[in-house]
């Protein structure tokens, strides 16, 4: 995920509700990719046909930036068939969680019941020219979360994926496992393995291994078949 000032970063994680592993990994062989305005064009039909099943969409970031390719990035992958969601870049402590997470859902990144659509995703990661944590205390951002998390659980009947990375989360959170039957964890590692898991989930259920995707954006894999990521979508 990149904010408009941010480092890049990698990969997603989601938790894994179902799996009787002792870490909860599973067969992850479904692919896909998150994209936002740093592409300037993507192929979405290239991306299905190449074997990619899903995609991550920024919608928003803060409570006034619009990703200016949403709207046709949203529709172009719809008509080739991928899963997809929205993704909203956070800025902890700029504004409220709640305030944000509004922004969020008038803005593109809500859920819809129709078994193609992920819930939206809130990325928290450091950005450049921003202090370390967004200058907010481990009981201060877990806060803040909070408040993003149950206004966009209210307003959808869904709780968002969280993207972030374990050092982050350890450091920003106090490795806080308040979202751990909450919200799916969205793991950012560039890695040729995922590691631990931070924050008390499971496992992760998407994990985000590379910068470059084969289509453009950073490379995800889903912790599962193309039949448990339809239920993700469908809730």
């Amino acid at each position: 995920m990149k904010s408009l000032d941010a480092l890049p970063v990698g990969l997603l994680a989601l938790a894994d509700a179902v799996t009787g592993s002792p870490v909860g990994q599973r067969a992850a062989s479904v692919r896909g990719f998150d994209v936002s305005n740093h592409q300037s064009s993507v192929d979405f039909n290239e991306a299905y046909a190449d074997g990619a099943r899903f995609v991550m969409i920024k919608a928003t970031e803060g409570t006034v930036f619009e990703d200016p390719n949403f709207g046709k990035f949203h529709a172009a992958a719809a008509q080739a068939g991928l899963v997809r969601g929205g993704y909203h870049f956070g800025h902890p402590g700029a504004d409220k969680g709640a305030a944000e997470a509004d922004f969020f859902l008038r803005h593109g990144g809500g859920w819809s019941n129709d078994g193609v659509s992920l819930p939206g995703m809130l990325d928290l990661e450091s950005a450049k020219g921003k202090p370390e944590c967004y200058g907010l205390s481990a009981e201060a951002m877990v806060l803040w979360i909070s408040d993003f998390v149950e206004t966009y659980r209210e307003a959808t009947g869904r709780y968002p994926m969280i993207y972030t990375g374990p050092s982050w989360w350890k450091e920003c959170t106090g490795d806080s496992q308040a979202f751990k039957d909450k919200c799916p964890l969205v793991l950012a590692r560039y890695s040729s393995a995922v590691g631990p898991v931070p924050g008390g989930w499971k496992a992760q259920t998407i994990w985000q291994n590379g910068d470059k995707s084969p289509w453009g954006g950073d490379a995800d894999v889903f912790n599962g078949d193309a039949t448990e990521l339809k239920k993700l979508a469908a809730g």
